[in-house]
């Protein structure tokens, strides 16, 4: 039974069979919507012709998303002690989202970012109350001092962000920068005397976990779409390639992230921060994926008004960023030899040379993220030194 009120203090690093709660899981459960939101947005503005300020806003708002789900991430692997307040704060973070997720429309449409900012404003200030809190029960003063820090950066840094409200649209994305920077290096500074006690195990599950909901919705994203295409236009003969492909594209990118294992990297926090901070651009990517397969169908069917290279462009392009960001964070640490290590870097190339086989890209995209699946599978399989570190 869940106890009111517990010390709100640091969990081992070394605990057994540390995994997600539920209340995590339904965390970013309610984050899904918020990622829904900004890739339905982010399909609009690409097929309307609109994909420089489409992609613009689609990166702040996604960054906006994974920011506070990170943050909330990584205090709970430290802290979670599951009480009823600990239990309320983390549910007014969920409202928080929701309150974004609903503001994104008007920041993509009207580029008004006000709903977006009091929904992360509501989010923020819950995890500084959280952080507050377990300063509050630290034992330890340079712990404790860690925690104010935290704190104390976070509401420095939604101070900051009140100015994207009131300088001129041109100069949004530079002030979008700037914040950006300042919220990443929060952490970094917070912990430059302690770091917070954060379970490697249970961080690679939380990742894994989101990214495995990420690519649900690009399949959700993906079926809408070709159940669209096929209901109003009778296009069965447009949409089944692109269908097919996306549904190979995905299920190759669950394979390539899932294949190695993630948290062996996280053994440090200069790791932890690389890793950790680079997943923006696997998570942005993954769900970028899901809009290219609605955009493709969409110009398939005569229902977005952009050339067949751009529709095909926007899946090819984010599919290929998935496949280098993974190499590069985790993956090719565990490759051994040349021809291992080559397989991801190559395959995004031939990914990015499908752009331009027309009709048939998407198609042609599906096919070498599986073959880059079955070449890496025979080469792991061949190497027993690859089977040994597995």
């Amino acid at each position: 039974m869940t106890q009111p009120l517990l010390p709100l203090t640091a969990r081992s690093r070394d605990e057994a069979h540390r995994a997600a709660t539920p209340l995590e899981l339904f965390f970013d459960l309610c984050f899904v919507v918020a990622v829904a939101q900004a890739g339905a947005e982010l399909v609009h503005a690409v097929a309307e012709g609109h994909a420089g300020s489409g992609i613009v806003n689609y990166a702040m708002v996604f960054w906006a998303i994974w920011w506070a789900w990170m943050n909330f991430t990584w205090f709970a692997s430290a802290y979670d002690n599951d009480d009823v307040l600990y239990r309320v704060v983390t549910l007014v973070q969920i409202a928080g989202v929701l309150i974004l997720a609903a503001g994104v429309s008007r920041a993509f449409e009207d580029h008004d970012f006000l709903i977006v900012y009091i929904g992360y404003l509501v989010m923020r200030l819950a995890l500084s109350s959280q952080w507050l809190r377990a300063a509050h029960h630290a034992t330890d003063p340079a712990e404790r001092t860690m925690c104010r820090r935290y704190a104390g950066g976070v509401v420095a840094c939604q101070v900051g962000w009140t100015a994207l409200l009131f300088v001129p649209e041109d100069a949004r994305p530079w002030v979008f920068l700037v914040m950006a920077l300042a919220e990443m290096s929060v952490p970094m500074l917070a912990e430059r005397d302690v770091t917070t006690q954060w379970h490697p195990h249970h961080i690679a599950e939380r990742y894994g976990l989101f990214t495995i909901i990420v690519l649900g919705e690009t399949i959700a994203a993906a079926t809408v779409a070709v159940k669209s295409g096929v209901t109003e236009n009778d296009a069965l003969g447009e949409v089944l390639p692109i269908a097919a492909g996306g549904l190979l594209i995905v299920f190759a990118a669950w394979w390539i992230y899932f294949v190695v294992p993630a948290h062996d990297r996280l053994a440090s926090n200069r790791q932890g921060f690389l890793w950790g901070y680079g997943h923006y651009l696997i998570f942005t990517s993954a769900a970028a994926i899901g809009a290219g397969i609605e955009i493709a169908v969409e110009q398939a069917v005569g229902k977005a008004h952009i050339s067949t290279l751009a529709a095909s462009s926007a899946v090819t392009i984010p599919t290929a960023v998935f496949l280098l960001c993974v190499w590069l964070l985790h993956a090719r640490y565990f490759k051994v030899g040349i021809a291992q290590q080559s397989v991801l870097p190559v395959s995004s190339l031939a990914i990015l040379m499908c752009t331009f086989a027309g009709h048939w890209a998407v198609f042609a995209a599906g096919l070498v993220a599986a073959a880059t699946v079955a070449v890496g599978v025979t080469l792991t399989t061949r190497n027993p030194a690859t089977r040994r570190g597995a």
